[in-house]
């Protein structure tokens, strides 16, 4: 596995971690554009990494094709309607949620170099990590 996908994922991490900081340190709009982002961003990451399926689909079997493509739709339309709750706290378990939902499909449907595995579960640990805390600075500031 290339290098540049280690180093592009956690740059990845970069910006979930300055909207946690922005949020936790600063005030007034800085403190809720930083909210705003990490949310948005993670929305953007989600539905990147459910994209990423169509590729791998369109190599299937036609009935497993099927399959792989309702379920990167579904996360998606999940991860959506976890946005359209206008809960922040709400919304932030809801994509924690689709990211593990995600981490067990890629494990159990489809083949992967060992590598790459190792790289998908540290990142989805750091990003759960991450929506737990800024879960706990929203809880903190209600």
């Amino acid at each position: 596995m290339p290098r540049v996908s280690w180093l592009l994922g956690g740059a990845g991490l970069i910006p979930f971690a300055a909207g946690l900081l922005a949020f936790t340190y600063l005030e007034d709009y800085p403190k809720a554009l930083g909210q705003h982002a990490f949310l948005l961003y993670s929305l953007a990451i989600i539905s990147f990494l459910a994209g990423t399926t169509w590729g791998w689909a369109q190599a299937a079997r036609p009935s497993e094709g099927a399959i792989q493509l309702l379920i990167s739709n579904g996360i998606v339309v999940f991860a959506v309607l976890a946005m359209l709750t206008a809960n922040p706290f709400w919304a932030l378990i809801l994509l924690a949620l689709a990211y593990l939902v995600f981490l067990g499909y890629e494990r159990r449907v489809l083949e992967q170099e060992p590598e790459y595995r190792r790289m998908r579960a540290w990142l989805t640990g750091v990003v759960m990590v991450l929506h737990g805390l800024m879960a706990a600075a929203l809880s903190s500031q209600a």
